[in-house]
């Protein structure tokens, strides 16, 4: 069974098509996202659930647990070893 897709608007005048309700515009994430930190290792949403919970350095980061990081919506278990491995290079790991 095929997935209908809807054509969206966003508010800056991007076309695009979604399946599900979520409103945010591909072209517009792909404008935002970060060319040179490592929150342009991640994907969309997890790089979201980051800045959402104001996480925009790996200091920042390392300030949390693994499981803290695990709760916020849109990280999901795949985004742990990444993030373990840029925590890493920086000689920093996840809180204790």
């Amino acid at each position: 069974m095929e997935t209908k897709k809807i054509l969206k608007t966003c508010k800056k005048g991007h076309k695009f098509y979604k399946s599900s309700d979520c409103p945010t515009c591909p072209v517009c994430e792909e404008e935002r996202k970060p060319k040179d930190n490592f929150l342009s290792l991640l994907v969309a949403p997890a790089r979201r659930a980051l800045e959402n919970n104001g996480i925009t350095t790996v200091e920042q980061l390392s300030e949390y647990t693994e499981k803290q990081v695990l709760s916020f919506h849109g990280i999901g278990k795949s985004s742990i070893p990444i993030l373990q491995k840029i925590l890493s290079n920086n000689n920093l790991t996840f809180k204790k």
